[in-house]
């Protein structure tokens, strides 16, 4: 009996339009992110305007850095890698309505686990150096950021607030072991671990130019995306998300599904850190703070929290930090021009979010469709 109602439910489901409404959802999903990276820009074009700078030739300048020649889309997907698994810091546990704004902390301490490996075991043979640095560095990132959800589960502390603030922990954490315990005597200007020995350095894809931190990234996007879309974990974390209560009610593991969320994300952002030791900087410094955690959040919201979003997003935003010292020299702007763009793109993000089904024309093709 049973089965027959589900049928009869399913039916009268497909009559009433349903995967209609479905379908104007996705289409939503799609066009609301677009239509606030546009009003972001434009914001921005007016911005430029009153400093009396063409907005037309900043853009020009983006497009030539980050994506003209085959060297900007070398240097863009370079700088895509980490960004790809740091959004995936802040997207895995939004999807259980968990906002994490502090992935810089778990890759800063995820480069410096690696750097500790390379420090504490030089005579290991490459391969197995860097699948340790590799753990090292997930697992570290994951209990930091894994800790960031046990302290929301267990004692309610907001995670937005308790991330940052770690954030800033997990920085000065980084200082002061790179400065103290960690340091290599030979670094004199700019302190740091010991180099890493060749053959624990990651290199390069064939043909592409760019370190396999970026397949790395992508295969975690797509992972990401078949774990939340097409999973049990996946279906009982968005129920979570979408209504706590009820998810507690129905018996799922709402504490052990935000742990371990906060936790994977964590360690994807372990492994940015570790791959900008081993591929980049060849050692732990403090150029690990690099502000690729922040920018996370900016691809993760405006990917919508989708894996497979991420992707384009990351590549977006890495070709236009990457086009950062070209438009400071041609057009003499601040290097932080950039990051005003990127703040007045988050804001029409967030603002976005108020027409959340409200798209009339979506409306109507509904209607028409039942």
């Amino acid at each position: 009996m049973s089965m027959q109602h589900a049928e009869r439910t399913a039916s009268a489901a497909v009559r009433a339009g349903f995967l209609s409404e479905a379908t104007a959802r996705r289409i939503e999903t799609a066009i609301l992110p677009l239509a606030a990276l546009l009003a972001g820009m434009i914001a921005f074009s007016i911005f430029l305007a009153f400093l009396g700078k063409p907005p037309l030739d900043f853009y020009l300048l983006v497009y030539k850095a980050g994506f003209g020649t085959a060297f900007s889309w070398t240097n863009t997907l370079a700088r895509a890698a980490p960004l790809l698994l740091a959004a995936l810091c802040v997207a895995l546990p939004a999807r259980l309505g968990l906002v994490i704004i502090g992935g810089e902390g778990a890759i800063v301490l995820g480069g410096v686990a690696a750097g500790a490996v390379a420090t504490l075991m030089p005579g290991l043979p490459g391969p197995a150096g860097i699948l340790l640095m590799a753990l090292a560095g997930a697992l570290v990132g994951g209990l930091w950021i894994g800790g960031v959800g046990a302290l929301r589960h267990l004692r309610g502390v907001n995670e937005t607030i308790a991330s940052l603030l770690m954030a800033y922990v997990a920085i000065a954490l980084m200082n002061h072991l790179v400065e103290g315990l960690l340091r290599d005597p030979a670094s004199l200007n700019k302190p740091s671990t010991a180099p890493l020995p060749a053959a624990w350095r990651i290199g390069e894809i064939p043909g592409l130019g760019v370190h396999w931190g970026l397949a790395v990234g992508i295969l975690g996007c797509i992972l990401s995306w078949v774990l939340i879309e097409r999973t049990t974990w996946g279906f009982a974390a968005r129920i979570v998300g979408g209504n706590l209560r009820a998810a507690r009610i129905q018996g799922l593991p709402a504490g052990r599904l935000v742990i371990g969320f906060t936790a994977l994300g964590g360690a994807f952002a372990g492994l940015a850190g570790m791959f900008e030791v081993a591929a980049v900087h060849g050692s732990a410094n403090a150029s690990l703070a690099a502000g690729y955690g922040y920018t996370g959040i900016l691809i993760a919201f405006l990917a919508r929290h989708n894996g497979l979003a991420i992707v384009p997003a990351a590549i977006l935003l890495a070709g236009l930090e990457a086009s950062s010292g070209l438009i400071q020299r041609r057009m003499a702007l601040p290097d932080a021009t950039v990051l005003v763009l990127e703040g007045m793109v988050f804001i029409a993000i967030l603002l976005s979010d108020t027409f959340q089904d409200r798209l009339k024309f979506l409306s109507f093709l509904e209607r028409r469709q039942k």
